[in-house]
């Protein structure tokens, strides 16, 4: 009788393990998927950062007498601190975590990426 009430333990215990364990994988996927909505959102230009640094998605939108160091050769894709692919809008840069910045955009943190003309 005892290997009986024995065997009923080691099953009930490895069930609950098997039902723990799903929960435990499903809520790791739930919170992998909720950091993934949450990660890579285009940068909006009302942003506090954005704001201090004069981004604008539109390089050529810029005030030049807001901005006077801003010049019309000037934009994200070339920029130093952008991070990602040629040919991809866009992108990913250094200044914004988790945001993405517009390839025609620009900031007056623009630094000439090495190599451009």
């Amino acid at each position: 009788m005892t290997d009986s009430i024995n065997r009923r333990h080691l099953l009930r215990g490895a069930a609950g393990m098997v039902v723990g364990t799903a929960g435990l994988v499903a809520g790791v996927t739930m919170s992998r998927n909720a950091m993934a909505d949450d990660a890579f959102k285009h940068l909006e230009e009302d942003n506090a950062t954005a704001k201090a640094l004069g981004y604008h998605h539109d390089s050529k939108a810029v005030d030049p007498k807001k901005f006077p160091t801003h010049k019309p050769e000037q934009f994200c894709h070339n920029c130093q601190l952008v991070q990602g692919k040629d040919g991809e809008q866009w992108r990913g840069c250094t200044l914004f975590p988790k945001k993405l910045v517009n390839a025609d955009g620009w900031c007056r943190s623009w630094v000439k990426k090495a190599g451009t003309k």
